[in-house]
């Protein structure tokens, strides 16, 4: 009984290390993380890819209201996996110190920067009594000052991580699998969107619908966030034959449906 309410009083105290040197509540974060539809973020030669998986718990929701990329300088896209909410805040933190950056120093934030800063606020969540840690994962990637194309994760614990792909939220280990085996560092801006969707497929039976993803691309020619439509991603599965049949769509919502209910209200992505 002892050994139990000491590890609760850990449990409870974000502030607190455990004996082992743990930090419990940030694992927690971490978890709620897992519980998040997957996202994935590719390097390539001439810019990066962000894409998502869009699933959501009813046919009843807008699919446009699941919002899980978005646009936080001309040059920066980032995608998010775990709470929704946690998400928009740490988005629009990055949004105003991209602002600030621009107007202070007139040119653009640096995405090393910019994803530092980010990872800096998460990192005071886990210092502060009477707070908790963000539960959300960000995938930053833009072009550098340099016209270089970079790939960052933030984590809950507050650490930044550089990569040339990554996957982050549910079936992560899966997708990052199939990346590791499929990523070559010289690929093109296509061919990244190709292997970003083949990614997510690797872990949907091989089919994916358009309205069910999201892809957004930053080149290093315009130096420009563009979100594709979804005509745009349909033409992509198309040539990869990897658009789902009408029939398998109506299994597929069941699936999903299921799948949501028993993550709960963390995976609100």
């Amino acid at each position: 009984m002892q050994g139990q309410s000491q590890q609760q009083a850990y449990d409870r105290g974000i502030t607190i290390f455990s004996p082992d040197g743990r930090l419990y509540q940030v694992e927690y974060a971490r978890e709620a993380v897992k519980r998040g539809t997957a996202s994935i973020g590719i390097r390539a030669a001439d810019g990066v890819v962000l894409a998502v998986d869009k699933r959501i718990r009813s046919p009843l929701m807008e699919r446009s209201s699941v919002e899980k990329l978005h646009k936080a300088d001309d040059h920066i896209g980032i995608a998010s996996a775990g709470h929704v909410a946690d998400a928009r805040q740490l988005i629009d933190f990055a949004r105003r110190n991209a602002q600030i950056n621009q107007l202070r120093y007139g040119e653009p934030i640096g995405v090393e920067t910019l994803t530092k800063e980010v990872t800096d606020h998460i990192q005071q969540y886990t210092q502060i009594g009477g707070a908790r840690p963000f539960g959300v994962a960000l995938i930053v990637g833009g072009i550098n000052q340099h016209g270089e194309p970079r790939l960052y994760e933030t984590d809950p614990s507050g650490t930044p991580y550089e990569w040339k792909a990554l996957a982050v939220g549910a079936d992560r280990s899966e997708v990052r699998d199939y990346l590791e085996e499929h990523y070559d560092e010289g690929i093109d801006l296509d061919e990244a969107v190709g292997l970003a969707l083949e990614a997510l497929g690797s872990v949907n039976d091989g089919e994916l619908r358009p309205e069910a993803v999201g892809l957004a691309t930053v080149g290093v020619e315009d130096r420009t966030y563009r979100r594709l439509t979804d005509d745009e991603v349909e033409d992509y599965l198309l040539d990869l034959e990897m658009l789902a049949t009408d029939d398998d769509s109506d299994a597929d919502e069941d699936d999903e449906t299921a799948a949501d209910d028993a993550a709960g209200d963390a995976d609100e992505e």
